[in-house]
């Protein structure tokens, strides 16, 4: 099959010691590595010299599940990723932030910081987040609803351009001679005024390398979609099969066009958890060492939580109950919770079989396999409309990693589906995307003087 006149975009999905739940408990698995910003800089490092488009961090204002059952808590995303900017050279990197949970301005100068402190390598993954334990943490006893969480992450990104786009390009003289540091003609407010936020500006932060720090979303409700094809440049998504993975990237390619914009300026990349061996026993037997480590007793606790049931409703070798919620009756992790029951209900898994199944990645494809197999699996969703690339999660890192970048990068590369070195400086350029215009250029700078001294 001749390659398609494009290439594979590849990020890094980085956690902890790895996807699996248990990659933790094996005998090479650094458990406090959570905390060591040594071993991250070496994932990123291992990244980069694949050449990489990205690396990605997920996050949640909340202490995630069961802290005996995996290493729980982690370092802030956006603060690592200043500590691995310093390592690395090209790769992009990529942090999820709440806009349930957070206020424009504080964010938008933060990944305008990372972009700068970077030199233009900085992504924000947009996530709404689900669940009454982390509106806790913040004074709410219960989550806002879904749709309004949605409302708001999008007038979110919208303040947060909006901030960005406060300093013109060429706002900062630094003339010495005349003794003028900014044109405060080509810095603005903002005067925002909508239904969640006021905002007046202008950012603090000088317009950063990238113009915008790309928009990464990862929902996959209706809600989701349609934020995707308002505001993002990349998309993070879970599909079990060819088909589930092929509609979703013709929906979200024609809700984008639908919005105004070039399909081409939003790529869809599914995760993939890559188990990899020399041999496909081999793989395979690492998949079942893996899934042996399960504690079924935490897991099915887990399970319960995203059905919306109790433990005891799910007997470990009894299918899924007959009378599970709805859709419509779960207000966070829609998609999730659809694929997860669709999974269940398609291969008849009973509940153990299920939590060994979702164990390595929590609903993503898992795919054992030699690395010839491995790209060849990546390559046939690509070549048939289900992908732009992927998001790859290791199941155990770094050796995850560094199998995936030693042995599937070079055959990826020797098919030309992928660069075999870096032709871009900044995240955007990796991606293929044009650096945004400032909505302000050369409009008048408004009440700039009434701010203060500090212009």
């Amino acid at each position: 099959m001749t390659p398609p006149d494009r290439q594979l975009h590849l990020n890094a999905f980085l956690m902890s010691t790895g996807h699996h739940e248990a990659s933790w408990r094996l005998p090479e698995s650094d458990p406090l590595a959570i905390t060591k910003v040594e071993h991250y800089q070496h994932l990123a490092r291992t990244a980069e010299r694949g050449k990489l488009d990205s690396i990605f961090f997920a996050d949640s204002p909340v202490l995630f599940g069961e802290v005996g059952r995996r290493p729980a808590g982690k370092l802030e995303p956006t603060v690592l990723l200043t500590a691995l900017a310093a390592a690395t050279q090209r790769i992009g990197l990529i942090a999820t932030a709440s806009t349930t949970y957070n206020d424009p301005f504080n964010l938008a100068r933060r990944f305008a910081s990372v972009d700068w402190v970077s030199g233009g390598r900085a992504g924000w993954n947009v996530v709404t987040t689900a669940g009454p334990d982390a509106a806790r943490n913040f004074g709410v006893d219960d989550q806002p609803a879904h749709a309004v969480r949605y409302e708001r992450a999008a007038e979110f990104i919208e303040v947060a351009q909006k901030l960005w786009d406060s300093w013109d390009d060429d706002a900062v003289l630094a003339d010495k001679a005349e003794g003028v540091w900014a044109d405060d003609t080509k810095i603005r407010v903002i005067d925002h005024e909508g239904e969640h936020f006021r905002v007046r500006g202008p950012l603090n932060v000088p317009r950063s390398p990238q113009g915008h720090p790309l928009i990464v979303q990862a929902g996959s409700s209706e809600n989701g979609k349609n934020l995707a094809a308002q505001y993002a440049e990349a998309v993070f998504t879970a599909h079990q099969t060819l088909d589930g993975a092929q509609a979703f990237y013709s929906d979200v390619k024609a809700r984008t066009a639908a919005a105004g914009r070039d399909p081409e300026s939003i790529k869809i990349l599914p995760g993939i958890v890559p188990v990899i061996g020399s041999t496909e026993a081999e793989a395979i037997k690492l998949e079942r060492e893996l899934d042996e480590l399960i504690k079924p007793e935490y897991a099915r606790e887990q399970l319960a939580k995203t059905l919306r049931l109790s433990p005891d409703d799910l007997p470990l070798d009894r299918q899924l109950p007959a009378d599970l919620p709805s859709e419509d009756e779960i207000e966070g992790a829609k998609s999730r919770y659809t694929l997860i029951v669709e999974l269940a209900r398609r291969e008849q898994l009973t509940v153990r079989q299920l939590i060994g199944r979702l164990g390595g990645g929590r609903g993503h494809r898992t795919f054992s396999g030699t690395p010839d197999q491995v790209a060849d699996a990546i390559q046939e969703w690509f070549f048939a409309g289900a992908a732009d690339g992927f998001n790859i999660m290791p199941p155990v890192l770094p050796s995850g990693l560094e199998v995936f970048v030693d042995h599937v990068v070079p055959i990826l590369q020797q098919r030309g589906l992928f660069r075999t070195e870096y032709t871009a400086t900044t995240l955007r350029g990796h991606y293929g995307l044009d650096r945004p215009g400032n909505r302000y250029a050369g409009a008048e700078a408004k009440e700039l003087t009434s701010i203060g001294s500090a212009f």
